[in-house]
């Protein structure tokens, strides 16, 4: 990496800002160069691939250039149950090609799966970071090859290292009572940081016992379900019922966190619906496109707890990945609670697969007795 350049006595070149310059590039289709000790690679988002850019890449590779997929995007393609992330050669950069094994549904694999790099996973990781498709091309390059090339340059530890350090870096950066309908007595404290650039909210719902266990929901952001009341999820049910459910129980905290889709954010959400809307159940439709179970983390959700001075919780959820996220972190759980929505057509299927497939803790008989008809 370069020497770092200072403003002020202050180094510019830090870690934090060379991956978020490098997310810049990445999200914008362009390609980033990926550094471990002296190997060095190009990566360039393949679901942003297009053609003169492909071609220069093309010309720099040498027959050398690959595709790295995620594990979820190869079972897909293979029928084989595999756990890692592999590539698959690019004599030639083909656009067609790579759209095929990259994003097409019916894509299947046509060569043989090599295991990945670290450089590999560190670009796929970048990819995620940067809310696109698991899917990156690669071009091993010398430093020769790309002198005097404006790229964005940045150390694969400092990718993988992003997440941790984006939660040591939270801070709160504004708060204001903001009266909500049926909680008046509410707080909004907006944190910066946690999930690349974007920022994180904490409701604080009536003055909860900060000594006892504070009743608290981690809840994902859903522009569908919270916003406009989507029938797919249970969502907006949640988020509404909870903070009523503080409001009238001494009070809680719910923390608002930017992970739209499971944390794959809400282009792939749309694009994990349309699926939904030809068959596909809800998991399958996101393995299709290459993403596992579920992409969110919560590491810097008990960090925004510990800020607010919460140290024991009672955990208002169905997911048993937010109770074992809150207790690593090293908050007591002393408690949970089941979150219940509204089961109706478009979403029984959602709720079913929830419990069967990522383990929440769902009484579909509770929640069918709940939506019928009240004499």
């Amino acid at each position: 990496m370069p020497q770092s350049r200072t403003l002020f006595g202050r180094p510019l070149e830090t870690s934090l800002v060379a991956v978020d310059r490098a997310i810049s590039e990445f999200r914008a289709g362009r390609p980033v160069l990926l550094r471990a000790g002296e190997h060095l690679a190009l990566a360039l988002s393949a679901e942003l691939a297009e053609g003169d850019l492909v071609g220069r890449l093309d010309d720099l590779a040498g027959g050398k250039a690959y595709l790295a997929l995620s594990a979820a995007r190869l079972r897909r393609l293979s029928g084989k149950n595999r756990a890692e992330t592999g590539i698959l050669a690019m004599p030639t950069l083909d656009l067609a090609r790579i759209e095929m094994l990259a994003l097409k549904i019916d894509g299947k694999v046509d060569a043989p799966v090599a295991p990945a790099s670290a450089i590999d996973d560190a670009a796929l990781e970048l990819a995620r970071l940067s809310l696109v498709l698991p899917a990156a091309i690669i071009v091993p390059v010398s430093a020769e090859l790309i002198d005097g090339e404006p790229l964005v340059e940045v150390e694969i530890d400092a990718v993988n290292g992003y997440r941790a350090a984006q939660a040591a870096t939270l801070s709160i950066v504004g708060r204001a009572p903001v009266p909500l309908e049926g909680a008046p007595e509410t707080e909004f404290v907006v944190f910066r940081g946690g999930e690349g650039l974007r920022d994180q909210v904490a409701i604080i719902v009536g003055n909860p016992d900060l000594s006892a266990a504070v009743p608290v929901r981690l809840h994902s952001a859903c522009l569908t379900g919270d916003l406009f009341g989507s029938l797919k999820c249970d969502c907006g049910d949640q988020l509404r019922e909870t903070v009523q459910w503080m409001a009238e129980n001494e009070g809680g905290i719910l923390l608002y966190l930017d992970q739209e889709g499971r944390g794959n954010g809400i282009s792939n959400k749309m694009r994990a619906y349309k699926l939904q809307s030809q068959g596909w159940d809800t998991y399958d439709a996101d393995e299709v496109l290459g993403f596992d179970l579920d992409q969110r983390h919560f590491d810097f959700a008990a960090t925004m707890l510990k800020q607010l001075g919460v140290n024991s919780v009672t955990a208002l959820t169905n997911n048993p990945l937010k109770v074992g996220a809150i207790k690593a972190a090293g908050l007591e759980v002393a408690a949970t609670q089941r979150v219940l929505g509204r089961p109706n057509v478009h979403n029984v299927r959602y709720l079913a697969s929830k419990r069967d497939r990522a383990g929440h803790f769902i009484d579909m008989d509770a929640l069918m007795a709940r939506a019928a008809p009240k004499d």
